[in-house]
């Protein structure tokens, strides 16, 4: 399912000590999706907090941790640490990012069209997945808990991938406002989203 190079497991159990958190397992997690590459999320967590879904793979010093959802993703990937000069840890995985083109046209104008407008305030936005006619998103940095991510979601980032994709009806906002930096945070009366016409 996926190699970790022998320089990538030395790196990592130094990591790992470094931080002082021996005995941890890897978790590693697809996040998001951009236009073409994924997105990972690589921590040290407990070893008991492995569910039964999980893949376990039994490195010579360090247990890695992979949920169902990211293990359909991975087949083949290969983790490898070529030096700091090199890039550092790297994950090369081989596996397409986007199955169908209705996706990759969403991914496309999230990545060239909407990020870039609320890049400035601090936030972004990941798809998770296209169903049907439905794009599924995650609104992420400054933007999760904003005070105008509704606003943004319905006349920025919804307008605008329902006008470039035409087979994409609804747009809908999977993220956990609740849990972002400054939870429901709003701007002053005068402030806009980024992404609203004027």
């Amino acid at each position: 399912m996926i190699t970790v190079t022998e320089a990538a497991q030395k790196k990592l159990v130094e990591i790992m000590h470094a931080k002082g958190q021996q005995g941890s397992a890897l978790r590693l997690r697809i996040t998001g999706r951009g236009s073409d590459e994924f997105k990972y999320d690589l921590r040290f967590v407990d070893p008991a907090s492995r569910e039964k879904s999980d893949t376990l793979l039994q490195l010579p010093d360090l247990p890695l941790l992979i949920d169902e959802d990211t293990a359909q993703h991975i087949p083949g990937t290969v983790i490898d640490f070529g030096g700091l000069a090199d890039g550092g840890l790297r994950i090369h995985n081989p596996n397409p990012v986007w199955e169908d083109e209705t996706s990759a046209a969403v991914a496309t104008v999230i990545a060239k069209q909407i990020n870039p407008g609320i890049k400035a305030h601090g936030g972004y936005v990941d798809l998770v997945e296209v169903k049907e006619d439905v794009a599924y998103i995650t609104m992420n940095g400054g933007c999760q808990g904003c005070g105008l991510a509704a606003v943004t979601l319905k006349q920025g980032i919804d307008r605008m991938i329902r006008e470039a994709v035409p087979a994409i009806h609804d747009v809908v906002d999977t993220t956990t406002h609740a849990q972002g930096k400054n939870p429901f945070f709003r701007t002053a009366l005068g402030g806009q989203s980024p992404l609203v016409r004027s």
